[in-house]
């Protein structure tokens, strides 16, 4: 199952990138022989202004069709890591052949794009930084491939 991360904004080169390059080939690695990967960002920038509206429209050209769609939210479920793999491993188990996880602009996801995912996700009760959400999820992605193929990367 093919991941792509959609995220509202630029990831200049920085340390954040260097994590977020490095987590994803983790878990391109570690992903490939359980039927995980390849992960790729793909970043939309509304340069008119429109806001969340308009950055909703820009995520969703940029979701592959038939996707499943997961946004995260402040308000979506809060996941342990081992069940974030296992809502992983179900949803490719389901024959899904695309994973698209949303990561909105400074005011969130669009309600109607929200409405529309299959699952809203949260990092937990504290906000966090755009460009730090997209490597936390990154870790979280290659966490949960090292869950599902048996690694001692994640410790309970």
């Amino acid at each position: 199952m093919r991941v792509r991360i959609c995220a509202v904004g630029r990831l200049r080169a920085g340390p954040e990138r260097l994590l977020l390059d490095d987590y994803l080939s983790r878990f391109d690695k570690t992903g490939r022989a359980l039927g995980l990967g390849p992960a790729q960002v793909v970043e939309v920038e509304d340069r008119k202004g429109g806001g969340m509206t308009a950055e909703a429209a820009l995520l969703e050209r940029a979701v592959p069709e038939a996707a499943a769609l997961w946004v995260l939210d402040e308000r979506g479920r809060k996941l342990s890591s081992r069940d974030f793999a296992q809502e992983l491993a179900r949803h490719r188990d389901d024959g899904r052949g695309e994973l698209a996880l949303m990561i909105g602009g400074a005011d969130g996801i669009d309600p109607a794009l929200r409405a529309r995912a299959d699952m809203a996700i949260s990092l937990g009760a504290m906000v966090w930084p755009h460009m730090l959400a997209r490597v936390m999820l990154s870790e979280q992605l290659y966490r949960a491939a090292s869950i599902l193929s048996g690694s001692p990367y994640h410790r309970d």
